[in-house]
C-alpha cells in the first residue's frame, strides 16, 4: 500500500515537472514558450501579434500576419535556454519517500529549434500566403536523482508542433488567418522502474485577424484552442496496474498593437497582451490560475541592413493556492499538501524578463541573420514546506532566413502593404 501511495504521488509530480521542467522554465508563460525564442521576436520579448519580424512568429502566433511576408521564404532558428532550478524541502513526505533536502536540478540546459517556410499566392491572383512550421512548444526536464533524500525525483518532457497556416487579405486594411497544429509530446517519468518514455498526440486550432488602422499603426488579435494530450499507460503502479495521464495546454487569447511613426519610420514599437485560461485545462487547473501576460518590444533600424531590438515582458505568477487533491485524473494520497509539493516541483514563477537582439539583412544576397538573448530575473516562491528558487535564467539564439523568387528584404519597421 505504501508503495502504491508513493507511486501515485510521484506520478503527479512527474506530470508537472515534465511539462515545464528546468531549462525552459525561465522562458515560459505557464507551460508554453509562445514566440519568446523566435529569431527576431526573441529580441523583442516575444511581441509579434500584429507585426512579426520573423516568419516563425507569424506561423506560431497570429496567422493573419502571414500576409506581411512576400515571395518564398525559409527560416531556421535555434536557441539555448538554461536556468538554475533549486528546491529546498523542509519537511519529510513519508508517502513519497522524500526526506528534507536542498539541491539544484542536475538537468542541463535545453536546445530548441524552430523552422518555417512561407509562400505567397499573389502570382496566381490570390491575396493569400501559406505557411508551414516545425515549432518547439515546450521541453526540458528536472533531475534530483543524485540526491538520495529526493527518492529519485526525475522527469523529462518534449513537445513539438507541426503547424500549417494561411493568411488572406479581405480588404487593403484587413487580413484574416487560421492555422492547424498537430502536436507530438513525449513524457518520461517518474521513475525508471515504473515509467518510460510515452508518446501522445494533440491538435490545436488558431484563428486571427490583423487590421491596418493607419499607415503606421496596426492591430492584431487571435484565439487559440486548447491542446489535449492523453498519455496512455504512462506509468505502472504496484501490481502492474497502468495509469493514464491526461492534460491540456490551455486556451489562449491575444491582442497586439504595433506602431512605426517615430523617428521617420525607423522605430517600431509593439505591445502584446495574452490571457491564458488554465482554469479549463486538465491537470493545470489544479495547479495554475488564469494568467495575464504583457510583452513590450522595440526595433530600431540603425542602417538599411542593421536593426537593433529590445524587449521587456511581465506576467502574473500563475501558481494557484491549491485546494484540489487530484492532478491529471490521479487522486494524490496526502491531499492538498501533496498537490502543493507537486507545485513546488515545477514552479513557473519568473515574472520579469528583458531581451535584446540584432537583425542583419542581406548578409549574403537574399539571406538575413538574427541574434537574440534574454534574461529572467531571480524569483523565489514557497509551497507549504517546499521552497523554490530560480536564478541564472538566460537564453540565447539565432535565426537565418533565405528569400527566394526575387523578393527583397522588406523595411523591418514600416508596415508591408
Amino acid at each position: 500500500m505504501l508503495r502504491t501511495c508513493r507511486v501515485l504521488l510521484v506520478l503527479g509530480c512527474s506530470i508537472a515537472t515534465g511539462m515545464l521542467a528546468n531549462s525552459a522554465q525561465a522562458q515560459t508563460f505557464g507551460i508554453e514558450l509562445h514566440n519568446n525564442l523566435m529569431p527576431a521576436s526573441g529580441g523583442m520579448a516575444g511581441a509579434s501579434l500584429s507585426r512579426p519580424q520573423d516568419l516563425q512568429s507569424a506561423i506560431n502566433g497570429n496567422p493573419a500576419t502571414l500576409r506581411q511576408f512576400q515571395g518564398t521564404q525559409f527560416s531556421f532558428g535555434g536557441a539555448w535556454a538554461d536556468v538554475d532550478y533549486r528546491v529546498s524541502q523542509a519537511d519529510p513526505l513519508p508517502l513519497l519517500g522524500v526526506t528534507p533536502f536542498s539541491a539544484k536540478s542536475g538537468t542541463p540546459g535545453g536546445l530548441l529549434g524552430n523552422i518555417g517556410v512561407t509562400q505567397d499566392r499573389d502570382v496566381l491572383g490570390l491575396p493569400a500566403t501559406l505557411g508551414m512550421g516545425l515549432i518547439s512548444n515546450a521541453g526540458a526536464g528536472v533531475d534530483f536523482r543524485s540526491v538520495p533524500a529526493s527518492n529519485g525525483t526525475s522527469a523529462q518532457y518534449l513537445a513539438l508542433d507541426m503547424v500549417a497556416a494561411a493568411g488572406m487579405d479581405l480588404t487593403e486594411q484587413l487580413s484574416l488567418g487560421a492555422s492547424f497544429a498537430l502536436g507530438t509530446s513525449f513524457l518520461d517519468g517518474p521513475f525508471v522502474d515504473i515509467g518510460g518514455m510515452t508518446p501522445a498526440y494533440g491538435v490545436r486550432g488558431t484563428v486571427g485577424a490583423n487590421y491596418q488602422l493607419s499607415p503606421a499603426t496596426s492591430l492584431g488579435a487571435y484565439w487559440q484552442s486548447k491542446k489535449n494530450f492523453d498519455f496512455k499507460n504512462a506509468a505502472l503502479l504496484a501490481g502492474g496496474t497502468p495509469v493514464d495521464i491526461a492534460f491540456d495546454h490551455p486556451m489562449n487569447v491575444g491582442f497586439g498593437i504595433a506602431n512605426s511613426s517615430l523617428m521617420c519610420g525607423r522605430l517600431l514599437l509593439a505591445a502584446d497582451v495574452l490571457y491564458k485560461v488554465h482554469s479549463d485545462a486538465d491537470t493545470l487547473k489544479a495547479l495554475y490560475k488564469n494568467q495575464w501576460v504583457f510583452q513590450l518590444g522595440s526595433q530600431y533600424s540603425a542602417t538599411e541592413r542593421t536593426c537593433l531590438r529590445l524587449g521587456y515582458a511581465y506576467n502574473q505568477n500563475p501558481m494557484l493556492d491549491a485546494t484540489a487533491v487530484s492532478v491529471g485524473g490521479v487522486t494524490l494520497p496526502g491531499g492538498v499538501p501533496a498537490v502543493r509539493y507537486v507545485q513546488g516541483q515545477f514552479a513557473a514563477i519568473t515574472q520579469h524578463r528583458i531581451t535584446a537582439g540584432v537583425g542583419m539583412h542581406d548578409v549574403l544576397p537574399g539571406i538575413d541573420f538574427d541574434l537574440f538573448a534574454g534574461h529572467a530575473f531571480e524569483a523565489t516562491d514557497q509551497f507549504a514546506s517546499t521552497t523554490v528558487n530560480l536564478s541564472g535564467n538566460y537564453w540565447v539564439g539565432f535565426g537565418s532566413t533565405w528569400r527566394f523568387g526575387g523578393c527583397g528584404a522588406r523595411d523591418q519597421s514600416a508596415p508591408v502593404q
